[in-house]
């Protein structure tokens, strides 16, 4: 028998990486894999105990490829919809769950749901914001 996936999988570069203080509120039990992962196109901004991913042609994060089990997949998406403020067409979110292309170590390019900085947000982190300089955010 095939499990139906309901949606894409997520690319977390930050506190729901394994280790991290949201992976066990949110992650733990609830995914079918979780594979390091490197997504182009984006470079993380230090923030207030998290990182920003801003849209950068040139840049590169590293993060996981995380894909929820199919029985927890709605509930997961809305938990971390509201983790990350998001609510679609609002324009005070603080990100934008986008879909992009994600590289798991050693596959072919899958498309993955990633939080990214909002543009507003984003225009700040480039003027001002502290660049996290080899794409890779660990609080420790």
């Amino acid at each position: 028998m095939t499990v139906e996936r309901p949606g894409l999988p997520f690319f977390v570069y930050g506190t729901l990486r394994p280790g991290q203080v949201n992976h066990d509120r949110f992650l733990r039990g609830r995914t079918e894999s979780e594979v390091p992962a490197r997504m182009r196109g984006a470079v993380l901004y230090e923030g207030p105990g998290y990182p920003y991913a801003v849209a950068d042609p040139g840049g590169e994060i590293r993060g996981e490829l995380v894909t929820p089990a199919a029985a927890h997949y709605e509930a997961l998406l809305a938990a971390l919809d509201e983790l990350e403020d998001y609510a679609q067409g609002d324009p005070a979110n603080l990100y934008e769950r986008v879909a992009r292309e994600v590289l798991p170590g050693g596959g072919r390019a899958v498309r993955a749901w990633v939080y990214l900085a909002a543009e507003p947000v984003a225009r700040r982190l480039r003027a001002t914001g502290t660049l996290v300089p080899d794409g890779d955010w660990a609080p420790w």
